[in-house]
């Protein structure tokens, strides 16, 4: 799953995998303003899943749920796709179309956050 993000774009910086409590990650090297990979851990452990829980929450009151989170920090944009047994987490370069890509990995990745 993780080298099927990475290659349907060279603006994938970074992706993590968090299913059913375990952890994957993968980073390409090279990427100018990368964050630590102890800051990556914390964020994919807490971060992403209680702001995932939130706008849920919210989403579900009178918004029509929740697709997906973007999160346009300084140095990249973090695209986050809650699932049936976790999330899937993308780091993309800030030059790039988050939507656009956020887009091609629902698609490509339409039955494994479906828990099909």
């Amino acid at each position: 799953m993780i080298d099927g993000i990475f290659a349907l774009s060279n603006d994938v910086r970074y992706v993590a995998i968090y299913r059913e409590g375990h952890l994957e990650t993968k980073s390409k090297e090279g990427s100018i303003g990368a964050s630590s990979s102890d800051s990556d851990r914390y964020e994919e452990l807490l971060v992403n899943p209680t702001l995932i829980t939130l706008a849920a929450q919210r989403g579900n009151i009178d918004c029509g749920g929740l697709d997906y989170l973007i999160i346009r920090y300084g140095n990249f944009f973090q695209f986050v796709l809650p699932t049936t047994w976790g999330h899937i987490s993308v780091c993309i370069d800030k030059n790039a179309d988050p939507v656009t890509l956020g887009a091609k990995i629902i698609s490509l990745l339409k039955d494994e956050i479906s828990g099909a």
